[in-house]
């Protein structure tokens, strides 16, 4: 890494236990766990940073969304209302007699 840069951390005396435990752990040396940790860290910086994103998207559209759902249900409950006067005038011949009967819907 020719183009590295040399970096000093001070850390107390439980987060340096702590560090020197996970690097037991893991088996790694110094410099490569705490390049993987900036990594990490940077990487889930911009995720949450995408996600509030997103979150602010879906809430700029939900009015919008809204109204036209609301515009799509008020032409459903429009047909359905049409299609119940169109059946309200049909004829039906009653089985018995013959005759016609009308059938209303309410």
């Amino acid at each position: 890494m020719s183009d590295s840069k040399r970096l000093v951390v001070n850390l107390s005396e439980t987060l340096n236990n702590e560090f020197n435990k996970a690097l037991k752990e893991d088996s790694k040396k110094r410099s490569e766990f705490i390049r993987e940790v900036i990594i990490l860290y940077i990487e889930e910086k911009k995720r949450l940073k995408e996600l509030e994103q997103m979150k602010k998207g879906y809430m700029e559209m939900s009015k919008i969304n809204l109204e036209i759902a609301e515009i799509g249900f008020a032409n459903d409950i429009k047909e359905l209302k049409e299609y119940e006067a169109k059946l309200s005038e049909c004829d039906w011949s009653d089985d018995n007699n013959s005759e016609k009967r009308r059938y209303i819907l309410c």
